[in-house]
C-alpha cells in the first residue's frame, strides 16, 4: 500500500454491493487519521456502507468506477446534533459527515449513491424518528473541498456545509429524481468564503440554496462571501435561491455564467416576517434561462414551512419594524436572457413596513412563452396564477430598469403596486 494511501479493501471492504462495509471504511479512516492524514482510497466496484465519518486531514478519494452505496439500516447512521432546515436539533448523520474537522475533502471520479428511495418513503409515511441524512454535510469545518464525484439519489439535501469556512465545491454532477422530496443540490448554510463552480445539477427541489438558519436558531451566523459560476441547472424548484432560512443574514453573493433550464424559478429570494436578518449585496450576471415560470423573484411573504400560515405572515398591512423584520437590499441583475417564460418577467414584493430597496435590472431580455399556462410566480397567500405578465412590483424602493426588453407579454411592462416608483428604460 502506497505511503499515505489507505485502500479500504486492505481493511476488509468487499466490493460486491451486498456486504456491509461501514466498519472497514471507518477502520481505514482511523488508520489514516492516526498517521496524521492522507488519502482513504475507494477502488472500483460497489461498496455498501452506512455513514462515513471523516476526520481532519483526510481526502476520501473515489476511483473511476467506484460507488459508495449507502444502506437502508437506520442503525448505521448515528444521531448527531446538527441543523435541519435551519434549526439546530438531533438528526441522523449524513452519509458522509464530519464536524469540527479541518482540511477535509471528497474527490475523485466515482459515485455516491444515497439510495434515497428508502428515506423518501419513510418520511412520506411519517415513520422517520429523526430527520433524514443528507448525502454530504460538514458542520463547523474549515478548508473543505468536494470535487469531481457524481452524486445520485440523496436522502435529502445533497451537499450541505453548515457553519464552515473556506469551502470549494467543484465539478460535481448531482442527479435526484424530479419527484424526490427536499433533495436540494448544494446548500451552503451559515458558511463563509464558499466557491461553487462547474457543477451540473438536476434535482427535486432547489438546485443551489443559500441559507443562514431560521428565527428558531439561537446562534445567528451569516452566510457570506459566496461565488457561484459556470454551472448548469436543469429542473428543480429554483435555480439559485436565497432563503427562506436567512435569519443570520446573507451577504456578498455573486452568481455568474450559468444556464438554467426547466427550473421552476430562476433567481429566487424569499423570506417573511418573524425571520429577521438581512439579504444584501447580491449580484447576478451573464445568465441564460429557458422554460422557467418566473426568472426573478423577491418575495417577503413566503408562506411555506413552520408558522407560514399564521395571519401575520400574509397580512398586507404594515407592522411595527422590529428585530424580527427581514430586509432585502442592493440586489443587481445584469446581462440576462430568459426565454419561454410562463407566468411573469419578474415578481418583487416587499413588506408593507419595509420595502425591498436598491434593485437594478440592466441589459435584461425576457421573452414569454406564447403557449404559456398560468402559474404562480411566487409562493404567497392570496396570489392568483398568472401568465405572460411583465414585472409585478409591490413595496419596492429605488428600482431601476436599464435596457430591459420584454416580449410576447400581455398588459403593461411593469405593474406598480406601492413604493417610490421605478426609473425605467424598458423597451
Amino acid at each position: 500500500m502506497m505511503s499515505g494511501v489507505y485502500n479500504i479493501k486492505q481493511f476488509g471492504a468487499v466490493n460486491d454491493g451486498e456486504t456491509l462495509n461501514t466498519e472497514a471504511v471507518s477502520s481505514a479512516i482511523d488508520a489514516c487519521a492516526a498517521a496524521g492524514g492522507g488519502t482513504v482510497y475507494v477502488p472500483a466496484g460497489t461498496f455498501l456502507t452506512g455513514a462515513v465519518i471523516l476526520k481532519s486531514n483526510i481526502n476520501l478519494y473515489l476511483e473511476a468506477g467506484a460507488v459508495l452505496s449507502f444502506c437502508h439500516d437506520v442503525k448505521e447512521y448515528p444521531v448527531v446534533e446538527s441543523r435541519w432546515e435551519g434549526v439546530k436539533r438531533e438528526v441522523y448523520a449524513s452519509c458522509i459527515y464530519a464536524e469540527n474537522a479541518e482540511n477535509i475533502s471528497v474527490t475523485g471520479h466515482g459515485t455516491l449513491d444515497g439510495n434515497g428511495g428508502f428515506w423518501w418513503a419513510l418520511v412520506r409515511r411519517g415513520e422517520n424518528e429523526y430527520p433524514r441524512p443528507k448525502l454530504v454535510s460538514f458542520h463547523s469545518c474549515k478548508r473543505v473541498l468536494i470535487s469531481g464525484v457524481k452524486m445520485v439519489n440523496s436522502p435529502s439535501w445533497t451537499v450541505n456545509p453548515i457553519c464552515c469556512e473556506d469551502v470549494t465545491v467543484h465539478n460535481l454532477s448531482i442527479l435526484n429524481p424530479a419527484d424526490s422530496p427536499n433533495t436540494d443540490g448544494i446548500d451552503p448554510e451559515s458558511c463563509r468564503n464558499v466557491r461553487i463552480s462547474d457543477c451540473h445539477i438536476d434535482v427535486g427541489d432547489d438546485c443551489i440554496a443559500i441559507k443562514s438558519g431560521t428565527e428558531d436558531t439561537a446562534e445567528r451566523v451569516p452566510c457570506e462571501n459566496i461565488t457561484i459560476t459556470n454551472c448548469t441547472m436543469i429542473h428543480g424548484h429554483g435555480a439559485v435561491v436565497l432563503g427562506s432560512e436567512m435569519s443570520g443574514d446573507i451577504r456578498n453573493v455573486t452568481v455568474s455564467n450559468c444556464v438554467f433550464e426547466g427550473t421552476d424559478r430562476g433567481i429566487r429570494l424569499k423570506s417573511r416576517r418573524g425571520r429577521g436578518g438581512v439579504v444584501e449585496d447580491i449580484r447576478v450576471t451573464n445568465i441564460v434561462m429557458k422554460k422557467v415560470i418566473c426568472p426573478f423573484i423577491i418575495n417577503l411573504y413566503y408562506h411555506c414551512g413552520p408558522r407560514g400560515n399564521d395571519p401575520y405572515v400574509s397580512d398586507k398591512n404594515p407592522y411595527p419594524i422590529t428585530a424580527e423584520t427581514p430586509a432585502f437590499r442592493r440586489v443587481h441583475f445584469s446581462h440576462i436572457t430568459a426565454r419561454q417564460v410562463s407566468a411573469a418577467a419578474g415578481f418583487i414584493y416587499g413588506l408593507a413596513e419595509r420595502f425591498v430597496e436598491d434593485i437594478t435590472f440592466d441589459h435584461v431580455s425576457v421573452a414569454m412563452d406564447q403557449d404559456a399556462e398560468a402559474a404562480l410566480p411566487a409562493m404567497m397567500a392570496g396570489l392568483e396564477p398568472m401568465k405572460q405578465r411583465g414585472f409585478y412590483c409591490a413595496n419596492v424602493k429605488n428600482i431601476q430598469f436599464n435596457h430591459v426588453t420584454i416580449t410576447n407579454h400581455e398588459g403593461p411592462d411593469v405593474v406598480w403596486d406601492g413604493g417610490t416608483g421605478p426609473a425605467s428604460q424598458l423597451e
